[in-house]
């Protein structure tokens, strides 16, 4: 059995921060991903003739060491590939009343684009697949 998650998306506000009474860190991270919307088994497109999008948004879970790296480099508007687990949670509310939630566990988050503030940033920092030799 196996509970795996693969999300590629924008970032939608900056990640949050919080810390348990435990001391466990813990950094939280909305997540659109998109895909075109479909009406009869086609791409339905609006007046201008481009693709009609449906936006879903992920609540995405980082722990400890990958949550800081999270927060201290990731920013709205990023692109991210989070790797990770689904997970689901029950809870009564103050009124008595079964609530549900769920969220994506990342377990990895690979940066597809840089923050805005490093845009200008020297370019050949950045690791390239086609530099490397065979």
């Amino acid at each position: 059995m196996q509970n795996i998650v693969i999300l590629a998306g924008n970032i939608g506000q900056t990640p949050e921060v919080r810390t348990t009474q435990s001391g466990t860190k813990i950094t939280n991270f909305s997540l659109a991903t998109s895909r075109p919307r479909l009406s009869e088994g086609r791409v339905m497109r609006d007046e201008n003739g481009y693709r009609v999008m449906d936006t879903e948004w992920h609540r995405i879970t980082c722990f400890n060491g990958l949550g800081k790296t999270v927060a201290e480099h990731c920013e709205k508007g990023m692109k991210v590939l989070v790797h990770g687990r689904i997970h689901y949670t029950k809870w009564i509310d103050s009124m008595g009343n079964d609530r549900y939630g769920c969220e994506i566990i990342a377990e990895k988050v690979d940066f597809l684009s840089r923050p805005k503030s490093a845009e200008n940033e020297n370019p050949e920092l950045v690791d390239r697949d086609d530099e490397i030799p065979f």
